[in-house]
């Protein structure tokens, strides 16, 4: 069984500085026209980081739940490979009548992460701009501001403890992914695919398909025009979603 920590270690033995994601970035915002590459050993770095934030500071551990209130975006990949670094379950979509409480919730909505505090739920508030240093809005007390705080944590991530086969990995309002079922590669490999999916579970979901397979991801968020898509999948090597 192949699970998502299985995939970031093959992916930085193959070609640790082959880009592994790369976002082009069309929303209306601060971060309207951004272009982010990671390689494979900075997505590491960045995993490590909150991995390390997750387990040391936010006492997550397998069966805690770490809902994920973010667009398709390379930070939401490193949340979502940090929480399973650490054995938790990330939760997108709305939380439904049976789902476990979320231990933590990741958030770029400081209302959200103040009135989840408020609940007995610890916030990460998230900044998206590549180069955010600290919120660029009030964080709410007890929150987490990511862009501030996150670098403070170690580049190294030991996890304490291990999930099982059956643990609950993703949480997509109400439908549960066991961390066995998490991972299914694509057939063919060193792809590059380009999507532009506004779902964050189908997003996630081929980003680990595609890595699985020593691939990558490209990713445009936001409307641009179909002949700006096909120029970026042509300058990028990438195939189309």
């Amino acid at each position: 069984m192949t699970r998502p920590a299985d995939v970031l270690q093959h992916m930085l033995r193959s070609d640790s500085a082959k880009p592994r994601i790369t976002t082009y970035d069309d929303t209306d915002g601060p971060t309207r026209g951004e272009r982010i590459e990671l390689s494979a050993r900075v997505l590491s770095n960045w995993v490590s980081k909150a991995a390390n934030a997750l387990q040391d500071e936010l006492d997550v551990a397998p069966g805690s739940v770490v809902r994920l209130d973010l667009p398709p975006h390379w930070r939401t990949a490193y949340w979502a490979l940090a929480t399973w670094s650490v054995g938790g379950a990330v939760g997108v979509g709305t939380p439904t009548p049976g789902d476990a409480p979320d231990a933590v919730l990741v958030t770029t909505d400081p209302e959200a992460a103040r009135a989840a505090g408020e609940a007995g739920t610890r916030g990460v508030l998230v900044t998206l701009a590549g180069l955010a240093r600290a919120a660029t809005v009030p964080v709410p007390p007890g929150a987490m501001d990511e862009a501030r705080e996150l670098s403070t944590h170690g580049d190294r991530f030991d996890p304490w403890e291990e999930p099982d086969d059956d643990d609950v990995a993703l949480v997509r309002e109400g439908e549960r992914t066991a961390y066995a079922d998490l991972v299914v590669a694509q057939s063919a490999t060193a792809e590059r695919r380009h999507l532009t999916t506004t779902d964050t579970a189908d997003f996630l979901s081929a980003c680990l398909a595609l890595w699985a397979a020593d691939g990558s991801v490209v990713l445009s968020r936001g409307e641009a025009p179909a002949d700006v898509l096909a120029e970026r999948s042509r300058v990028e090597g990438a195939t189309g979603p």
